[in-house]
């Protein structure tokens, strides 16, 4: 075989541009392949093992911890013109020390065989050498730093010559450096992408630890909540955190996290509401370079980005049906793919869910899987509403005053008693992150004027009316005596418990049930319930 120097030479510098390993692979065997008289240019890595049981050599493998695996190929037949880049069929994997590929590996020397119609006694396959006319074969060790990385296989329907030897020397020596350049680049990528995606986590993490803070209260129902948390969390069970919108169902999670041996480890939130559909599974399990328009390089997956921590799915009833089953694989087997990748990868965390749907109905209707939820909710905690907590209301009103006024730089503001009543009168259908809506509003406002709160004058209305009170009659506006028909707080209030009084004697006390308080003035049995207690009513003896 015989060639110009010019393609050898072009193919080195070419190599050393190359920062991707699939770059570099594919660019090596295809100058290859064109050379005169090539006819097939392959390229195996030793990796793991990784298809023992059904590989076509899994009888002649001495040790299946680790092959060759072919991981790219060159080349067209001569009999049928068939192209041979497909990396499948019998000898996609090699075992290290079975037929010459494999020698190549385990002694780490090149085998070169110069004429096959001399010497084609070690051929794995004779038949389709004498279809293919094949004559000549080289083989090289790909090796880098003492360390054999895998075998470069070149075929040729010529007599292999001295010069095409050197050169392939050569050539492999540069391909192996090329390869070990190629795999640090794409690990410094990794770890950069990973430290990216991490900083943005931090930043969110901070700017919510700084805007939220801590769990705060101590009314009946939080502190069962928080007895729930520390029963489950130093454990790995999943945990399915229920509640309504702005309930602090995150907040939920984060505790159970701080309480499990996974706490020095990462807390990955994932918004399962925000994220497109046709992007589901490439933000849980990233993607490779390439496996779609916009993938200009590898991305790391929340799972992957979760390791050794804590994976935290909020509003997981808005995952697809198509994904919860890939989802369910994942919790279940503790492996995944990336996008566009076939390499499997094993993954370590534990996974924390919230929602504020009704996931057992999403199940009855068919729109969410019933392993998933099941799996999902191996330790359900329900999260009350704050109109279910209302001795929270005050330490929250506080704790919110405290943390607006440092973050506008100004001297604490104090809440006096008849704000704090008002607070605590309303319904709060937006919860925890309403009330530290309302508070920072306040505080920004005072800083023109006094403090003074901003509640929505018709949720405080319906709050009223379904706490149980006969709601005023509206004003009219043209009326000559609307201002005088304005009843203060204290006489709505006086209303309402008169209301309540009223209720409770008509049914003997009975609140919640067929006939009770709760079903005579049309709210729910744990409202007025509160409401009771809020106001210090009790029955008489």
């Amino acid at each position: 075989m015989t060639s110009g120097i010019g393609p050898y030479r072009r193919l080195l510098l070419d190599m050393a541009q190359e920062r991707s390993v699939e770059a570099v692979l594919r660019l090596i065997v295809d100058r290859l392949s064109q050379l005169p008289d090539a006819a097939l240019a392959r390229i195996w890595l030793l990796e793991p093992g990784d298809i023992c049981p059904t590989c076509p050599m899994a009888a002649a493998c001495p040790d299946q911890t680790a092959c060759l695996h072919l991981v790219s190929s060159a080349g067209r037949s001569l009999d049928d013109g068939r192209d041979w880049s497909g990396l499948g069929g019998r000898f996609r994997r090699f075992p290290i020390g079975v037929y010459k590929v494999g020698r190549i590996a385990s002694r780490a020397e090149a085998i070169e065989v110069p004429d096959l119609q001399e010497d084609g006694t070690w051929l794995a396959d004779p038949g389709w050498a004498r279809r293919e006319r094949i004559r000549g074969f080289a083989g090289q060790p790909l090796l880098h730093r003492g360390q054999v990385l895998g075998v470069l296989g070149v075929f040729l329907r010529a007599r292999l010559d001295g010069d095409l030897l050197v050169w392939l020397r050569m050539i492999a020596d540069h391909a192996a450096a090329a390869i070990a350049n190629a795999r640090a680049f794409e690990e410094i990528e990794r770890l950069r992408s990973r430290v990216e995606l991490e900083n943005v986590y931090l930043r969110d993490e901070v700017k919510a630890a700084s805007s939220f803070g801590a769990i705060v209260g101590k009314s009946p129902a939080l502190r069962a909540v928080l007895e729930q948390v520390e029963l489950v969390g130093p454990t790995d069970a999943g945990v399915l955190i229920l509640g309504e919108s702005g309930t602090g169902k995150e907040l939920v999670a984060r505790a159970l996290h701080e309480r499990s041996r996974r706490r020095e480890g990462p807390m990955i939130k994932v918004n399962c509401a925000s994220i497109p559909r046709e992007l589901f599974e490439s933000e849980f399990f990233g993607h490779a370079r390439g496996s779609f328009t916009g993938a200009v390089r590898d991305r790391v997956g929340r799972f992957e980005l979760a390791g050794g921590g804590t994976l935290f799915l909020d509003e997981v009833g808005e995952i697809p049906l198509d994904m919860q089953g890939k989802l369910l694989r994942v919790i279940q087997e503790r492996t995944f793919e990336r996008v566009g990748d076939e390499r499997s990868r094993t993954v370590d965390v534990r996974i924390i869910a919230a929602t504020n749907q009704n996931l057992k109905s999403e199940v009855d209707a068919g729109r969410f899987r019933q392993d998933l939820f099941y799996r999902l909710s191996v330790f359900p905690i329900v999260v009350p509403p704050l109109r279910e907590r209302l001795d929270d209301v005050t330490p929250l009103a506080t704790h919110f005053m405290r943390l607006s006024c440092q973050r506008l730089g100004i001297p604490e503001r104090a809440l006096n008693r008849a704000q704090l009543d008002e607070l605590r009168s309303y319904r709060w259908p937006g919860n925890i992150r309403e009330l530290q809506n309302v508070i920072e509003r306040a505080a920004i406002a005072s800083r023109t004027g006094m403090l003074r709160l901003d509640l929505p004058a018709l949720a405080n209305s319906q709050a009223t009316t379904d706490s149980g009170a006969s709601a005023p009659p509206p004003n009219r506006a043209d009326s000559p005596d609307a201002v005088s028909r304005l009843l203060s707080y204290a006489e709505m209030e006086s209303l309402e418990r008169e209301n309540l009084l009223a209720a409770l004697r008509q049914t003997r006390w009975k609140v919640s049930g067929k006939g009770g308080a709760a079903e005579l003035l049309g709210v729910k049995a744990t409202t007025l319930s509160s409401r009771i207690k809020a106001m210090g009513i009790q029955r008489p003896d």
